[in-house]
């Protein structure tokens, strides 16, 4: 009887990107990258783990985040850490630990990677997540936050993507909040609500209007919303937000009663939604945290930022038929038939890679009908064919895989040959 060592899968809710789907993960990726290293955002990579109480001071205990979806655990130094489930504290953390606030402002950073938390997995929602994200800290501008908002919507622009809506608003400032918190506290006291929902409105009365409940909802039709209750300082810094992204171009809706699921928000609030994608909808958001880097025990600086779904910008992609990346492994496939020709073809591979073209090899010793079928599954234009008899006539076939023709090129001039058929 065989005896078969058991198989292993990945995790659950961790999404795995290979060839060909890779290339279009890869590609949502870097323009997103893109549009923020246009804008000025400097490389920022940060660790996959922190210590665990700068989330629960930073992200806000009463949030979901911290309350129920952190990956915490004790190393062997039983110090307790967390795999980062955002961005924004742990690029706040590494401004204040390397003094960056000294050297200029703002501080303009972006950064790419994946984000755990411990969610019921579904389309969209993972427990490896993939962000960019790019934050701006130092100075309280409105032009910055509209800047902000305008690189994320050049990112999703610049992916073909036209599906999605932009919804802001104001979360307010310091000098409205307690008693805008207060106003819906005392609102709040008179509904019928449960005792969790009631015990997290009491650490923070926003977060009711993140409850996706029917019933909820309902018995918040009536509530005061903070929109309405902008100091002055507030109402026209939200004001000439607006006014920049109309100069931009940039539309959007208000959403008054929107809240992000962390806690350091002030101010500018926004949300990049697409309804191609059923229930996780949003593909991106952000926002202004004038707080939190005080609160982490820097200087009383603010910032503004966002963080994109690398995932759900995919799915959005799929969900509208865009496209706009190739699956093609490489542009070039080498076929040799025989030892002396593979000889020759893996030195010409590599003199062509170092000229910038992509190229790959028939390996294993394949018959002409096994390489052609490994070119045609490469997703290469163009194939290069040799044999020994092209070697003793100083020529390789360059062959166009689309239409099948094929012609000797000397090998010396092959180079600029496939220059002039790949652009």
């Amino acid at each position: 009887m065989e005896n078969r060592l058991a198989t292993f899968a990945a995790p659950k809710g961790v999404p795995e990107y290979y060839p060909p789907e890779g290339a279009g993960f890869e590609h949502v990726r870097n323009t997103l990258v893109a549009a923020a290293d246009r804008a000025g955002y400097g490389l920022i990579e940060l660790p996959i783990f922190e210590d665990t109480g700068l989330y629960a001071r930073g992200v806000g205990e009463s949030t979901d985040v911290v309350s129920k979806e952190m990956y915490t655990f004790a190393d062997r130094g039983e110090r307790s850490v967390t795999l980062r489930p955002e961005g924004t504290a742990g690029v706040v953390r590494s401004v204040i630990e390397h003094g960056l606030d000294r050297q200029g402002l703002p501080v303009k950073l972006r950064y790419a990677g994946p984000f755990f938390r411990y969610e019921r997995p579904q389309a969209g929602r993972y427990r490896q997540l993939q962000q960019v994200g790019i934050e701006a800290i130092g100075v309280d501008d409105p032009a910055l936050d509209a800047e902000v908002i305008a690189v994320a919507d050049e990112g999703f622009r610049a992916l073909g993507l036209t599906g999605y809506r932009l919804e802001i608003t104001s979360l307010g400032d310091a000098e409205i909040r307690p008693a805008y918190g207060a106003l819906l506290r005392e609102f709040l006291a008179g509904l019928p609500l449960d005792e969790p929902t009631r015990a997290r409105a009491q650490l923070n009365p926003l977060r009711v209007f993140d409850d996706k409940r029917p019933e909820v909802r309902a018995l918040l039709a009536d509530a005061p919303l903070l929109l309405d209750h902008l100091s002055p300082a507030a109402a026209e810094h939200h004001a000439a937000v607006k006014q920049h992204l109309d100069d931009l171009g940039v539309a959007y809706v208000e959403n008054p009663r929107m809240v992000r699921g962390l806690d350091y928000y002030t101010k500018t609030t926004f949300e990049f939604v697409h309804d191609g994608l059923g229930a996780q909808s949003g593909i991106g958001g952000g926002g202004r945290y004038d707080g939190l880097m005080a609160t982490l025990g820097g200087q009383p600086l603010s910032g503004v930022g966002f963080g994109i779904g690398v995932d759900r910008t995919l799915l959005a992609c799929r969900a509208e038929g865009v496209a706009p990346w190739s699956e093609a492994r490489c542009e070039v496939f080498g076929v040799p038939l025989g030892e002396a020709a593979k000889r020759r073809l893996v030195v010409l591979a590599a003199q062509l890679r170092r000229a910038g073209i992509r190229v790959d090899l028939a390996y294993g010793g394949r018959g002409l009908k096994g390489a052609m079928k490994a070119a045609d599954r490469s997703g290469a234009r163009l194939a290069l064919v040799l044999g020994d008899r092209d070697l003793e006539a100083g020529t390789v076939g360059v062959k166009d895989l689309l239409t099948g023709e094929q012609h000797a090129v000397a090998l010396h001039a092959v180079l600029d040959e496939l220059r002039s058929r790949l652009t």
